[in-house]
C-alpha cells in the first residue's frame, strides 16, 4: 500500500510512532480481507449508525429558475448527527482488533468527540478526547453530550486553542502511550494510513449516494459539493464518483476575508505545500514555513491544512476547492432551515452556500448533489448570535 498520494501524504513521525503505525498498517490491512470484520462493521453501520442515510430532493431552495434540481446526501440524519460516526465505529473495532482499550481523540466541532464518545461506550473503550477550549466554549452543546456518554474531555488552551491544537495534544498523548493507546483521527489527514482508513470507513457515504441517484433518477448527478475542512466527508462521497464524468467541488471556509492572513481556512484555495501533523499537504504557512492562524464560524472547517488525497485532486484538476465565507454559510444556514425544514451545521452550510453559488453556471436540467455532513443543532448559539451581531451592525 502506498503511502501516498502523488507527492503528498507519508509519515512525518516521532520515532516513537514508526512501530504502532507499522502495525496498525498490517491490522488495517488485514482486517480489509476478512469477512468476519467486514460483516460486523456492516452490522453495526447498519444497526448502530443508521445506515443508509436517504437522499432529499429539495422543494424550494432557490434552483428553480435557474432549472437546476438540488439533492442532499443526509448524513444529518446518522445516529450522532453526522458523517464521523461511520469512521469512529470501524476505527473503533480496528483498536479492539489491536488489543487497544483506550482511546484518545480530537475534536473540534465536537461531533467527532460525540462519535468516539458514543462508539467507545458501545464497544466498551475508554475515550479521552482533546478540543480547544475556545471551540468547547461555542460548541457546549456537544462538550455535554461528549461527557455524559461516558468520555473525558481534556481542553486545550495553548496556540487558538481550536481543532489544530487539539490534534496536536493528541498526537502527544499517543506518543506518551503507543502501546495501550489508539489514535482515532476524525479526518482523512495525519500519516499514513490515516488518510486512507479514514477514506475507506467514509467511503459508504459515496457509495449509497450513487445507487441511490441511481435508483431516483436513472442517472449520474452532474455535480456533487461538499465541505472541505481536513476532508473527510468530501472525500468519503466524492471517492464514488472519481472515475465518472461528475464535477466534483470543495467548499473551504474563506472566514472574515478571501485570502487575507489569519482571517481564513481555505489551505486548498490559498495555501502552499508544506509539513503538518505527520504528512505533507496544502497548508497555511507564512514565508519562514510557520503555520498561520485561522478563521471560520465553523470549527470543524477551522483547520489550516487539508487532507493530502484532497491535495494531489487540486494538483490534477480533478476537484474544485471554491470558498464560501462566514456571512454566506449563514445565509444558507438561514435559507435551508426556512425553505426546506432542515436545520445544516454550519459546515454543512458552507457546502449548501457554494451549491448555490455554482448552480446558475449549471445547463438547465442539471441535477446537483450535496453532502449535508451534519446538522446543525450543535450552531444555534453560534448561528444565532452572529446573525443578530449582523442585523444590529
Amino acid at each position: 500500500m502506498t503511502t501516498r498520494f502523488g507527492d503528498y501524504g507519508g509519515q512525518f513521525v516521532a520515532e516513537t510512532l514508526v512501530a504502532p503505525l507499522e502495525e496498525l498498517c498490517e491490522t488495517y490491512d488485514q482486517a480489509l480481507q476478512d469477512p468476519i470484520f467486514r460483516a460486523e462493521l456492516d452490522h453495526l453501520l447498519t444497526t448502530f449508525v443508521g445506515r443508509p442515510t436517504p437522499l432529499t430532493r429539495l422543494q424550494h431552495l432557490g434552483i428553480e429558475p435557474h432549472g437546476v434540481t438540488m439533492w442532499l446526501k443526509r448524513e444529518d440524519l446518522t445516529h450522532t448527527g453526522a458523517h464521523k460516526i461511520n469512521n469512529a465505529i470501524g476505527q473503533a473495532l480496528l483498536a479492539r482488533r489491536l488489543g487497544k482499550r483506550r482511546i484518545v481523540a480530537e475534536t473540534g466541532a465536537g461531533q467527532h468527540g460525540v462519535a468516539v464518545a458514543a462508539a467507545c461506550a458501545y464497544l466498551g473503550l475508554d475515550a479521552t478526547i482533546y478540543m480547544g477550549s475556545v471551540d468547547a466554549a461555542r460548541q457546549r452543546p456537544n462538550l455535554q453530550r461528549i461527557e455524559l456518554l461516558g468520555a473525558t474531555v481534556q481542553l486545550v488552551d495553548q496556540g487558538t486553542a481550536t481543532l489544530k491544537d487539539a490534534v496536536s495534544e493528541a498526537i502527544r498523548d499517543w506518543i506518551g502511550n503507543p502501546d495501550t493507546t489508539h489514535y482515532l483521527l476524525g479526518s482523512a489527514l495525519g500519516p499514513h494510513p490515516f488518510p486512507r482508513m479514514v477514506r475507506e470507513f467514509q467511503s459508504v457515504i459515496g457509495q449509497e449516494a450513487k445507487q441511490q441517484f441511481l435508483d431516483a433518477t436513472g442517472r449520474l448527478p452532474d455535480a456533487v459539493v461538499a465541505c472541505v475542512g481536513g476532508g473527510s466527508n468530501a472525500i468519503g462521497i466524492f471517492s464514488a464518483f472519481l472515475d465518472d464524468r461528475v464535477r466534483l467541488v470543495g467548499i473551504q471556509a474563506a472566514g472574515d476575508g478571501r485570502g487575507a492572513r489569519g482571517k481564513h481556512a481555505a489551505p486548498l484555495v490559498y495555501g502552499t505545500p508544506g509539513v503538518l501533523q505527520g504528512m505533507r499537504t496544502y497548508l497555511l504557512q507564512d514565508d519562514n514555513g510557520q503555520v498561520e492562524l485561522t478563521h471560520s464560524i465553523a470549527p470543524g472547517l477551522d483547520y489550516p491544512g487539508a487532507g493530502p488525497e484532497h491535495s494531489h485532486l487540486k494538483d490534477i484538476g480533478r476537484v474544485e476547492y471554491l470558498t464560501a465565507d462566514d456571512n454566506e454559510a449563514l445565509n444558507a444556514f438561514v435559507a435551508l432551515s426556512r425553505n426546506e425544514g432542515i436545520l445544516p451545521a454550519l459546515e454543512s452550510s458552507h457546502a449548501v452556500a457554494g451549491a448555490l453559488r455554482i448552480a446558475p453556471s449549471l445547463p438547465r436540467g442539471s441535477q446537483l448533489l450535496v453532502n449535508l455532513s451534519g446538522r446543525g443543532d450543535k450552531d444555534l448559539t453560534t448561528a444565532m448570535d452572529a446573525l443578530d451581531t449582523r442585523k444590529d451592525a
